[in-house]
């Protein structure tokens, strides 16, 4: 009977929260529906349509607002003068300029490596044009490391007999060309998976039929094999048009191995190269997932490697024209769906289960993943206060109001107000059961209020939070929770704006900005902006993330010392994240729980005085600590990007 009744009252309580959580979405949607409604009544009207110039030459404006940058003016201009001037710089340095000279070509061949590595590169062929497939064999044939064989595997059909023709006069005159004509075409994955019969090199390299590799690529990869015992290595790549591959389009330039990225994205792709040891037992492409078998490929191969390596250069070149996924995924509609089944897979060994995957604005190949929610945890929301009390008011009336996740506690530190009307706020907060008030009266230590916060909070979950925030997305705590419940991840980052709808948080990355200590990426971009390569747009690991609006488990919190109370202000969020990372834990930004920050956007301004002082203390400790990680560089920012910016400015190679 006992447990009857407890179960009718757990019943009863999820019921509840049940119809809470669909109230809050049903005012939510009248909102909308009303804001439509009144906007349909305005398009109607007769001064709608008389406005039409008006508007016009309004819109005008702030687009060119937008083209001049974040300014708006004479030094928004400038900013952007610079800032192509050195993307032209970067683009015609990283073609054909950073090829090896004779110099440096005949130093890369005669050196000699205490590896004895031969790369296996598999190339599948299927009715590829002339210039195209001799354009891909040349460049081969013209590394500097002389350790490959090259395995091509043919599936053309009868009109494209000159494949055949050309590869077997190559194969004529270099052994390391292994050519086989297919009896037939067997898709990308069949075709490939014929090349790797062929191969006997104890290192496997993917490149596609119509692409080009850097003269330096295996010669670099030799580097990583011998002096970082790297058992998958990719390069960073570039898209191009023509018959040159200066003619670049887009420059990827990637991060460090980032399992959340490649979840989201094949941001890997081209150049994998990997020990054949990784395939024991492992089928190469599986043909089920055509369209998206290297995604599926990385994700399998990766998860088995024991040391993947980045080797940030430029070194290969995407060709890009009308049938290739380069110029459009439309060309190959199906690899979207493909994709979205080698993420599930993966996912699925991973142990995760009841996940969602859906395309991001940014691509249809760029994903959202949704996580299921273990249990119904409390999160216990630790906000410092110092009067303020509409800052206050603002941030948490919109946890009330917006929050669909229910099992939360808020716990405000009091810390040396002074005016009447926030201790009367305070009053009117103690009706609410979820809310506790607890005092901290010695001076302002950011980190030491948190830290009195946390220890007088009862939730699994830490969410640190300032009170100039305010709520915007519904699921903002589902949307960290999902992340901060993994077992390989310690904090979870919100994105944050400003009032005028530009960026004030989409991670931090440390070695950036004038310091040289962190600084926060897309800065000041606008909301709309889907950011490089569209990370604005997809879940991934970062460095840090702000404290502004933080979530990580109490147990990892605890295991880490919590915040560090010699940085009484600033970068104490970002040591508290180096911290985890030293533990082996990552740290996941996601856009799609989104707050706005109300923070000044003219912060620079306040550093005077003794703030500057203490300011440039905490920087000279941070730098002191961490020094080995700045020196080695953010591993989620790729050394090609200008630290001097929070644009992904990229800099001009260094051959």
């Amino acid at each position: 009977m006992e447990d009857q009744n407890y179960y009718m009252k757990e019943y009863k309580a999820e019921k509840e929260r049940t119809a809470v959580l669909e109230e809050k979405i049903r005012t939510a949607t009248n909102e909308m529906n009303a804001t439509a409604d009144h906007l349909e009544r305005i398009k109607g009207s007769k001064i709608w349509a008389m406005s039409k110039p008006a508007r016009d030459v309004l819109h005008f404006l702030q687009r060119t607002k937008q083209r001049l940058g974040s300014y708006g003016s004479i030094r928004g201009i400038m900013r952007k003068v610079d800032s192509k001037m050195q993307e032209r710089a970067a683009r015609s340095s990283h073609g054909t300029k950073s090829f090896p000279d004779e110099a440096r070509r005949k130093a890369e061949e005669e050196t000699v490596f205490d590896k004895n590595i031969v790369f296996s590169i598999l190339v599948p062929l299927y009715n590829t044009p002339k210039n195209f497939l001799t354009d891909m064999i040349d460049s081969v044939k013209a590394q500097t490391y002389g350790g490959w064989e090259l395995c091509l595997a043919d599936g053309s059909d009868d009109e494209h007999s000159y494949v055949e023709e050309i590869c077997k006069q190559y194969a004529d005159a270099d052994s390391r060309i292994i050519y086989k004509k297919l009896e037939s075409n067997e898709g990308i994955s069949g075709n490939t998976n014929e090349c790797l019969k062929l191969a006997t090199g104890n290192f496997i390299a993917l490149f596609d039929h119509d692409d080009i590799i850097h003269p330096s690529v295996l010669y670099e990869y030799m580097k990583v094999i011998c002096d970082e015992d790297a058992d998958y290595i990719y390069c960073d790549e570039t898209t191009f048009k023509g018959n040159s591959v200066d003619n670049m389009i887009t420059l990827h330039f990637k991060p460090d191995f980032a399992i959340d990225n490649l979840r989201a994205n094949n941001y890997i792709c081209h150049f994998s190269a990997f020990s054949r040891d990784l395939l024991d037992g492992m089928e190469l492409f599986r043909s089920r997932f055509d369209g998206s078998q290297d995604h599926d490929m990385i994700l399998r191969l990766t998860s088995r490697a024991k040391h993947v390596v980045h080797v940030p250069k430029l070194m290969y070149y995407w060709r890009s024209h009308k049938a290739s996924v380069a110029k459009d995924i439309n060309a190959k509609s199906y690899a979207i769906d493909a994709a979205k089944g080698a993420v599930a897979d993966h996912l699925r060994t991973c142990g995760y289960e009841n996940f969602e995957i859906t395309s991001t604005r940014a691509f249809e190949t760029i994903f959202r993943i949704r996580y299921e929610i273990k249990g119904n945890p409390r999160a216990s929301i630790v906000i410092p206060n110092k009067d303020h009390v509409e800052d206050l008011k603002r941030c948490v009336s919109s946890i009330f109001e917006k929050s669909t996740y229910d099992n939360y506690e808020i716990v405000i530190v009091e810390n040396n107000s002074v005016t009447d009307e926030i201790f009367a706020y305070y009053e009117e907060l103690k009706s609410h059961a979820n809310v506790k008030i607890v005092t901290w009266e010695d001076e302002f230590n950011y980190s030491a209020v948190c830290n009195f916060g946390v220890k007088a909070s009862s939730g699994e979950f830490i969410l640190l939070l300032n009170n100039d925030t305010e709520v915007i997305t519904l699921d903002w705590i589902e949307e960290l929770l999902m992340y901060a419940q993994r077992d390989d991840v310690a904090c979870s980052g919100a994105k944050l704006y400003y009032p005028d709808m530009t960026i004030q948080h989409a991670g931090v990355v440390i070695g950036l900005g004038a310091h040289r200590t962190a600084g926060h990426t897309h800065y000041l971009m606008p909301v709309t902006n889907l950011g490089y390569m569209g990370r604005l747009c997809y879940a991934q690991d970062v460095t840090a993330v702000t404290g502004a609006c933080l979530m990580v488990s109490r147990a990892i919190y605890d295991e880490v010392g919590g915040l560090d109370e010699e940085f009484k202000v600033a970068l104490n969020d970002v040591d508290f994240c180096l911290k985890c990372r030293q533990k082996g834990y990552l740290n996941v930004f996601t856009p799609f729980a989104e707050l706005y920050h109300y923070e000044s956007a003219s912060r620079g301004s306040d550093m005077q005085g003794a703030s500057a002082e203490r300011y440039n203390e905490e920087c000279a400790r941070f730098k002191e600590r961490w020094a080995k990680e700045l020196a080695a560089g953010d591993p989620y920012y790729n050394p090609n990007f200008s630290l001097d910016r929070s644009d992904y400015t990229i800099l001009p190679a260094k051959n």
